[in-house]
């Protein structure tokens, strides 16, 4: 048990970034615009929230900021596919080039530089709790809210007008406009708000992870939350689990190689990388009538007003 504690609470941890990332990405493609530059947007969140932590000396400034900036960042994204219909595959890695360079440019100062950061805060009472405790409630202020965002997300896409017109848009956007919906207005509004969770997902790594800045922190955790998605059928509740799945995978890799081993250490830090690759594989060979289960109808096509069926 005293081994078993540590590694769920760091993975725990280790996958909070992951799921604010996959839970706005799910929002985004829930409305049928695909996103593949999380890994750039969370750079700039993550640059984003410590700069401005460093220089304000206040995490919650940092973490705002980084939340509005991933709103900035992602109106490019939309603007191009939602306006200009341009191709979302291509977009989503510009985006990532983009962010990748910006961050390392404009982060080159910085790089070593450490801040206070959001540290460890335990629940009274609920920490004390056998091993839920230690593992759940002995975290920082950000991994409890995103406990809440896991249902707030949740309640947001199943159990809301705003969530039914995100889903009409991203299944059928014809038969959405044919009601009265503006689908460029609901893809927009889901493509910054899932904007700026990805940003908040990079923010955490800077102000609360690692209390620093690193070029190339966020170390692929962008393309580990678009698989998620998948992996997780587009729904908040299997984005946890897989999100600390992976966490988890990368929180045992840390325990072997502090331990000592003679694994090879770039070995295993391939291990949740490895992961993505067998989960997307196993989700590919399930998939249906040429989409994967449970995707939105309108995945990643851009919509024409002028056409009709």
């Amino acid at each position: 048990m005293e081994l078993i504690v540590p590694i769920l609470a760091a993975a725990v941890r280790s996958g909070t970034p992951i799921l604010y990332a996959t839970l706005g990405e799910i929002i985004t493609e829930k409305s049928g615009v695909l996103n593949l530059g999380l890994e750039g947007v969370m750079l700039i969140g993550a640059f984003t929230g410590f700069i401005v932590s460093y220089n304000t000396g206040s995490s919650f400034y940092g973490l705002a900021v980084a939340f509005l900036v991933g709103i900035l960042v992602n109106l490019i994204h939309a603007f191009l596919c939602i306006s200009l219909k341009a191709n979302q595959v291509i977009c989503g890695l510009a985006m990532t080039m983009f962010g990748t360079g910006i961050s390392s440019l404009l982060g080159r100062g910085y790089v070593g530089e450490t801040i206070e950061g959001i540290n460890v805060l335990a629940l009274p009472g609920l920490s004390s709790i056998p091993l839920v405790g230690p593992v759940l409630f002995s975290q920082d202020v950000m991994v409890y809210l995103s406990y809440i965002m896991v249902f707030v997300v949740w309640f947001l896409i199943f159990k809301t007008k705003f969530g039914l017109m995100i889903r009409a848009v991203g299944d059928s956007p014809l038969s959405a406009e044919a009601a009265g919906i503006s689908v460029s207005t609901v893809r927009y509004a889901a493509t910054l708000l899932g904007g700026g969770f990805v940003s908040l997902g990079g923010a955490y790594m800077s102000v609360a992870y690692s209390h620093m800045w690193v070029d190339l922190m966020t170390a692929g955790r962008g393309w580990i939350a678009v698989a998620l998605v998948i992996f997780a059928i587009w729904h908040p509740f299997r984005a946890a689990l897989g999100s600390y799945l992976f966490g988890g995978v990368e929180a045992l890799q840390m325990r072997i190689q502090a331990g000592g081993t003679t694994i090879p250490a770039p070995l295993l830090m391939m291990l949740p990388y490895v992961l993505t690759i067998a989960v997307l594989v196993i989700i590919s060979i399930s998939k249906g009538k040429g989409r994967l289960l449970g995707a939105p109808g309108a995945l990643g096509l851009p919509f024409y007003r002028e056409e009709r069926e």
